[in-house]
């Protein structure tokens, strides 16, 4: 699920589902750590004048690609960026080096792994990064119960199963009867039947 407070709320009320154990879509954190690496570049083409500008002006979207997925006009230029200026850089390194965490099995590794990621922040003067790591701290059940077997799921299939459960949602408006709710949800999920 998302992070979102009521999401949680709702799934652990009595009567629910209490004993669920929560698992935040990675797309989700992934979208919030773009969102501090876009703050770091806004920050940093307000704080320079003149000629430095030129660097990262018209570099957004190749600051927020993963390194394999550039083309090499774009990891040229991005090195051109990253001479020219050593914090966005540091926060790009920061960024690719967090995907690091989806691939632990043990929460304690994962656990490790953040702590030292998060140590790397110290003294880098990136508080849109510093934000977005005390969210993560304060999200760490629903993150490190991504590293149990069990629930390295295809999170796409959740998100399209969430869409189709919503668009019943839509077409149910305005009646009052949750049990049909569930069965209309139970009977997407069926197989087609055969035409005779």
């Amino acid at each position: 699920m998302d992070m979102w407070q009521p999401f949680r709320t709702s799934t652990l009320k009595k009567g629910h589902a209490a004993n669920a154990s929560i698992l935040y879509d990675k797309f989700h954190i992934i979208t919030h750590l773009s969102k501090a690496m876009d703050q770091v570049r806004r920050q940093e083409y307000a704080r320079l004048s003149g000629p430095g500008r030129r660097f990262i002006k018209g570099q957004r979207y190749a600051l927020l690609s993963r390194w394999r997925n550039l083309d090499y006009a774009g990891r040229q230029t991005l090195k051109l960026l990253f001479h020219a200026n050593r914090r966005l850089y540091k926060a790009y390194l920061l960024q690719e080096s967090f995907d690091q965490l989806w691939e632990y099995h043990r929460p304690v590794w994962a656990r490790r792994f953040f702590h030292n990621w998060r140590e790397s922040l110290r003294w880098q003067r990136l508080g849109p990064f510093e934000r977005f790591a005390n969210m993560v701290a304060a999200h760490w059940d629903g993150i490190e119960a991504y590293c149990h077997e069990e629930n390295k799921v295809p999170l796409g299939l959740v998100e399209g199963l969430n869409n189709k459960f919503r668009a019943i949602q839509r077409r149910a408006y305005g009646f009052r009867d949750e049990e049909y709710l569930r069965l209309k949800i139970l009977t997407c999920m069926l197989p087609k039947l055969p035409n005779p």
